[in-house]
């Protein structure tokens, strides 16, 4: 299993490199809108490449599902690829982006990278061994109620209108209540922020599961716990979630599913 997390380790320096070379020059990069407020630049696509590159040079047998590329059938290993995961916070010069590494082995998540380029630093996890920020063992912060606490989200978007007016209501629930929320725009950092007690929750509609699948696992093996906020199905098939540490899991879900609309629970 080293092997395979040294291989995403490796494939996702290598993508934020690339990102990372743009920067000074980001009027230069060419984007094309794949639907309303959803872009995609040919850094994307560059570094989802790079990344495919490196892994069928080694594992020419394995599957990939990419956010630009789609899916490439292979055998019970599939690498699930974001690489760029913020990427309007990346055209704008914000900050806040990442590259966002999964391996499904059998239908189970089983390696996880997720690198902030910027800060450079290095969420990694292995199922079943724990979860690292740059080699140091990570675990979620021992919140013990949702007062007080630091609170994730991210805004509905792309075809998520029909969610908005059901967030809204949701958002100002958790302001009544707890600490105070961010939205920085990147759900693989916020999960990882999450994993290493920087946030104490998390919630937002209409993921997809590259935005889920390195950051779910190293939140998991952090000790959080991450779930579907709209049915009791497989959250990386709703892309609808609520995570956070164990009890500030338990409070967001108690205050955020009456407030689904019946269609939607």
């Amino acid at each position: 299993m080293q092997a395979l997390l040294n291989t995403a380790i490796e494939a996702a320096r290598r993508a934020g490199d690339l990102a990372m070379r743009y920067t000074k020059k980001l009027d230069q990069i060419e984007v094309h809108s794949k639907a309303r407020n959803d872009f995609v630049s040919k850094v994307d696509i560059a570094a989802e490449e790079a990344i495919i590159e490196l892994i069928h040079e080694r594992y020419p047998q394995h599957g990939i599902l990419g956010e630009e590329s789609g899916l490439r059938e292979g055998d019970e290993h599939l690498w699930i690829i974001d690489p760029l995961d913020g990427t309007t916070n990346y055209l704008h010069g914000f900050p806040m982006y990442a590259v966002s590494i999964g391996l499904q082995i059998k239908g189970r998540m089983s390696v996880g990278v997720v690198y902030d380029p910027n800060r450079q630093e290095l969420f990694t996890a292995i199922r079943g061994v724990g979860a690292q920020l740059d080699g140091h063992r990570i675990r979620v912060k021992n919140q013990q109620r949702l007062e007080g606490a630091l609170i994730g989200t991210g805004f509905p978007y792309r075809s998520s209108d029909q969610w908005m007016e059901t967030y809204l209501n949701q958002f100002r629930a958790v302001m009544q209540v707890a600490g105070d929320c961010r939205r920085p725009g990147s759900a693989a950092l916020d999960l990882c922020y999450l994993a290493a007690s920087r946030l104490d929750g998390f919630w937002e509609f209409g993921l997809q599961p590259w935005d889920l699948a390195a950051g779910s696992l190293i939140l998991r093996e952090a000790g959080g716990i991450i779930s579907s906020m709209t049915d009791d199905g497989d959250y990386m098939e709703t892309g609808n979630i609520i995570a956070g540490a164990p009890k500030v899991h338990s409070d967001l879900e108690n205050l955020l599913r009456p407030l689904l609309t019946p269609t939607m629970a």
